[in-house]
């Protein structure tokens, strides 16, 4: 459903041109797969050119048979919206709206109407294990807690493609936990693409891909692709 073809990225610092990104060619399949590499490798700078919030130097993202690279950014920001979901290392909740408020704002932005946007929060909000926590804002919510309404957000139009950039990185051993047995049960139904520096995490997905200097080094195959 998504490929790279070639995908490059160079940029100017200074008078030195850094390579960022080069000739990254793979086409994600269904289910789990991790990036992982040293700072510096490309991870970052591959899920950016993946979601389209940034451009290829060379190359290019296809969702399906869609360049992704060529669509206007209002385009790439509809795609987005519709057609992948997003949990990152900081959860990025709106402070001023509720936990279902914040699962629903997706479906608001996609012109869904009120009582449906509040059942199919409530329906997320329960499958994460939060619905008593609904009407609670993001403050009076542990750090684990605002990741699993991170992940309901993410799902809220049921996207065929989730990103996930150190999605526990900042979680304590038991919300790790639970973050993770929550967002590979998602990714059995959809395509999930996982940064992360943590090997353990990355263990759990059906592929690894490792990247070096801004290459992709070696893919290595976990469990078989279905």
């Amino acid at each position: 459903m998504l490929r790279a073809e070639n995908l490059t990225k160079r940029y100017r610092q200074g008078e030195k041109e850094v390579v960022a990104l080069a000739g990254f060619t793979y086409a994600f399949p269904l289910g789990a797969t991790a990036v992982v590499g040293p700072s510096g490798s490309g991870k970052t700078t591959l899920l950016n050119l993946l979601a389209g919030f940034d451009l290829p130097t060379e190359g290019g993202v296809f969702l399906e048979e869609t360049p992704l690279h060529r669509l206007p950014e209002d385009a790439r920001a509809e795609v987005r919206l519709k057609r992948m979901g997003f949990v990152f290392q900081q959860w990025n909740l709106i402070p001023t709206l509720t936990a279902w408020e914040n699962v629903a704002f997706p479906l608001l932005l996609a012109g869904i109407p009120p009582k449906a946007r509040r059942e199919r929060a409530l329906e997320l909000l329960e499958r994460v294990g939060l619905e008593a926590r609904a009407s609670h804002l993001p403050s009076r919510l542990s750090g684990g807690e605002q990741q699993r309404v991170a992940l309901a957000r993410a799902l809220a139009l049921d996207p065929p493609i989730l990103f996930a950039d150190e999605p526990t990185g900042n979680l304590d051993a038991d919300s790790r936990e639970q973050v993770a047995s929550l967002l590979f049960e998602a990714g059995r139904e959809r395509t999930l693409i996982l940064v992360t520096h943590d090997l353990e995490l990355a263990a759990r997905a059906e592929r690894i891909l490792h990247l070096k200097g801004g290459r992709l080094a070696r893919e290595e195959v976990l469990r078989p692709t279905r």
